[in-house]
């Protein structure tokens, strides 16, 4: 049932997005950075706390012996008026939970790149299995032809040789393929979580590649204004700028207002006292005067620690520069190689189709003949890779501009084969 329907590039992605592990867990991270934040937050917000005991009391002296309740009922309200650590906290968990969503987003983008990376990997995979059965398929041709003109002895027995030498050759390499195909699967199942045995999608023989409208500055630009890796470290940087400011807060004074009311009618010693009702109000100052040397060391950590993360993004943005420009005149490249292999595939067929004539004809020998074989398959390799390069370099290139989604996805997906029928005429020309 495998064989019956076809799995493409939006299909598989999906399913990664709900299976890939490195997905769930950047997921993962962004929501626990989220809470974080939350808590942070709450430690600002008045933090209201109530308590009661009831007590029952048994008391003996050389008067009398007296049993008796007692109850007690109390509600304390504390409110923060100034708190640089605090609040300086809460700017650095607001920044890390930024942070947090920018790295997701950035994961799920590297995600979605090594999965398109590894299925034009088994596409290619498939190809080469394809291609080297068909060239194994076309020197066989060749080889039985020479060796009936061997036995009449109308050629020599170094052609019978050379053509037998490449057709063992070429079995070797299809065993070899055989097994690439299988890892390139793999490496597909790992992603989405199941074994992937249906076929993949081809690329469409009318597709048209271009080069993304844009300069290579214009890419470079959007790339350092939009890229969610450097928006996670310049978040990194203020979470980081944050939390040398909350260290620096230890050394502040801080001032807190405190309510609390409390009805109780337990007196000294648990005894029974008239029911009274207290209602307090405290503003507390507290004013640190040393603590050991401690809150400067931190200051002085934590400052190396900020100049860590300004390094980070540093070394980040200019990874971004690098990879943008390598991904665009990739892409440049790569279009430019589809047209010569398109080009030099078309006149190595056709110096195939006149080595095969001039043989038939005594005008050329069967090395010949096998050179040009050999050169066609190598023409249709080299054009399906210049494909899958240009394909990659755009993902790439979208990734590192911060505008890789779903529906990039879907726009390379319109670019392959959406049936079987389509897809087999593909393959015609290696089966003919």
């Amino acid at each position: 049932s495998a064989n019956s329907y076809s799995a493409d590039l939006v299909q598989l992605y999906r399913e990664s997005r709900l299976e890939d592990p490195r997905v769930l867990m950047a997921f993962s991270r962004a929501q626990a950075g989220r809470e974080r934040e939350r808590e942070a937050l709450g430690a600002l917000l008045p933090q209201v706390s109530a308590n009661t005991s009831f007590n029952r009391t048994s008391r003996d002296d050389e008067i009398r012996r007296e049993q008796y309740n007692n109850d007690r009922y109390a509600l304390s309200l504390s409110q923060h008026l100034y708190n640089k650590e605090a609040w300086e906290r809460y700017q650095k968990f607001k920044e890390l939970a930024k942070q947090g969503e920018f790295e997701s987003t950035d994961a799920q983008a590297e995600a979605t790149i090594e999965l398109a990376q590894r299925y034009f990997v088994a596409l290619a995979s498939d190809d080469e299995l394809e291609l080297v059965m068909a060239e194994r398929r076309a020197t066989q041709k060749n080889l039985d032809r020479v060796n009936a003109l061997y036995s009449r002895q109308m050629a020599m027995v170094t052609d019978v040789l050379d053509l037998k030498a490449r057709v063992d050759a070429l079995a070797a390499q299809e065993v070899e393929a055989r097994n690439q195909v299988r890892l390139s699967r793999e490496a597909l199942a790992e992603l989405v979580g199941r074994p992937v045995s249906e076929r993949l999608s081809r690329i469409r023989e009318d597709v048209e590649l271009r080069v993304p409208s844009g300069s290579l500055e214009s890419w470079t630009e959007r790339a350092l204004a939009a890229s969610p890796a450097l928006k996670a470290q310049q978040s990194g940087v203020s979470a980081a700028n944050a939390a040398l400011r909350e260290a620096r807060g230890g050394h502040y004074p801080s001032v807190s207002l405190g309510l609390s009311a409390q009805r109780s009618d337990v007196g000294y010693d648990n005894t029974l006292a008239p029911r009274t009702d207290t209602y307090v109000a405290t503003l507390g100052v507290q004013i640190p005067l040393y603590s050991g040397g401690s809150t400067s060391a931190r200051v002085r950590a934590l400052y190396n620690d900020q100049s860590t993360a300004e390094q980070q993004f540093e070394g980040v943005r200019r990874q971004i520069l690098k990879e943008t420009t390598s991904a665009y005149l990739s892409i440049q490249a790569s279009v430019e190689k589809v047209k010569a292999s398109r080009n030099a595939l078309e006149s190595a067929e056709q110096s195939s189709v006149a080595a095969e004539k001039g043989f038939r004809f005594g005008v050329v020998n069967a090395v010949d003949v096998l050179t040009s074989v050999q050169n066609e398959y190598k023409a249709r390799r080299d054009l399906l890779k210049s494909q899958y390069d240009f394909i990659n370099g755009l993902l790439s290139l979208n990734r590192w501009a911060g505008g890789l989604s779903e529906t990039s996805i879907e726009n390379v997906n319109q670019w392959l084969a959406q049936n079987n029928d389509e897809a087999r005429a593909l393959e015609r020309k290696t089966t003919e």
